[in-house]
């Protein structure tokens, strides 16, 4: 048996996340258009890649269906103009698609049968509300498989906070003023604007460019958030403010064999190491990450304390507080979210995969001193996603100081 083909990450973009719905951005724009922006605008950053050498193209949608249909990774890859010889899919694993994308081209790459795939993910949850024309299995229900609100995602976060009285409304509501207050700073700094492909937009008021996120809101105060309705449960603690929006928005990314890269002259922003997905009961699905994190360590020898940066994504302040207490790592850690998360940006479901590998390989530039990487995230009806990755600008002498 031949050895595994070193798998790398060239490079990922996405577009502006927008806000769902008819005030957002997108509202008149279609999702397959959203996730051929960002394949034709991948392609022209990295113009040494010969367009007819790419063996695959795996594209994510949670809800499969409209302009979000009909094999999403062929149909927008043709779209996009790659070669008709250039092979498609489409995938869905909910939150992860995008990353289930990643680890699927990845583990083609691995195993020798593809040199060069894209991987990325769409989601316009304007058009396409999430579980939206889906008919569920009436044995989920009668047999007691799920409670009835396993489904929905709010209440799962609302569980975790009952099983956890430690994780109060409070402590989520300043988790989440943090990523509103971190992604502003991101975006000060320069750091989110280098990976986002403007997309034209189309309103009443005319013809526009979506060159930013739509959501974040910087003026955020602890105050405002302690004051917002709790919807899934009254007297709940699950608020707007402390979790993901709905959104629009689509991602893709560039992978190659190590030895392709180098053929091709391609640069190298992370390597990956390992990555594994979990289950646990859909009624709490926001602890996913936990198993899916400790198998991703398990397979790749490592322990948690390897791990330099993490990016986490944030589709509930309590969700993610549940990963950082379970593995002892405080909520102000630096090495946590450094640009925020999906709190502030959005999360538009299948896309926020790639969102979160962009923030970590622009992270690892500016960290040396900092070997592994993690990307993780919870799942709906009740699974995890975890991809560990090395930083190529490891310098151990950084590492000493």
């Amino acid at each position: 048996m031949a050895e595994r083909a070193e798998v790398v990450f060239v490079d990922g973009v996405r577009t502006p996340f927008g806000r769902a719905g008819e005030k957002g951005m997108y509202w008149n724009t279609r999702a397959d258009d959203l996730v051929v922006k960002a394949l034709i605008g991948l392609m022209e950053r990295n113009p040494g890649v010969p367009p007819e050498r790419i063996d695959d193209v795996a594209i994510a949608a949670t809800t499969q269906t409209g302009d979000q249909g009909l094999t999403l990774g062929r149909t927008a890859a043709l779209l996009a103009g790659l070669p008709k010889s250039v092979p498609g899919f489409a995938i869905d694993r909910m939150c992860a698609g995008a990353m289930t994308a990643v680890t699927m081209m990845g583990s083609s790459i691995g195993f020798g049968a593809y040199d060069l795939a894209i991987a990325g993910g769409v989601e316009h949850m304007g058009r396409h509300p999430m579980g939206f024309g889906a008919d569920p299995n009436p044995r989920f229900l009668s047999e007691r498989l799920v409670s009835e609100d396993a489904l929905n995602m709010g209440a799962t976060a609302e569980r975790i906070h009952d099983r956890f009285p430690s994780y109060t409304k409070e402590r989520s509501d300043r988790f989440a003023l943090r990523s509103q207050q971190k992604v502003a700073a991101a975006y000060s700094a320069g750091n989110i604007q280098p990976d986002l492909i403007p997309v034209a937009t189309r309103s009443e008021s005319g013809w526009g460019l979506a060159t930013r996120d739509e959501a974040p809101r910087p003026d955020t105060t602890l105050e405002g958030l302690s004051t917002l309705r709790t919807p899934f449960r009254s007297h709940g603690r699950v608020t707007a403010g402390n979790a993901s929006g709905l959104n629009d928005g689509a991602s893709a990314c560039l992978l190659a064999s190590g030895a392709t890269a180098k053929e091709l002259g391609l640069g190298v922003k992370m390597t990956m190491t390992s990555f594994a997905f979990a289950g646990v009961e859909p009624e709490v699905m926001g602890l996913g990450p936990v198993p899916s994190t400790e198998k991703a360590l398990r397979k790749a020898g490592l322990s948690i304390t390897d791990i330099g940066l993490f990016e986490l994504n944030e589709a509930f302040a309590v969700q993610v507080i549940s990963f950082l207490d379970h593995f002892g790592i405080d909520d102000e850690d630096p090495r946590v979210n450094e640009y925020g998360g999906a709190i502030a940006l959005g999360h538009p479901l299948a896309s926020s995969g790639v969102r979160l590998m962009n923030q970590l390989a622009r992270q690892f530039e500016s960290h040396p001193e900092v070997r592994y990487g993690l990307t993780a995230m919870c799942i709906g009806l009740g699974q995890g996603g975890s991809v560990i990755w090395e930083n190529p600008h490891f310098n151990k002498k950084a590492a000493k100081r």
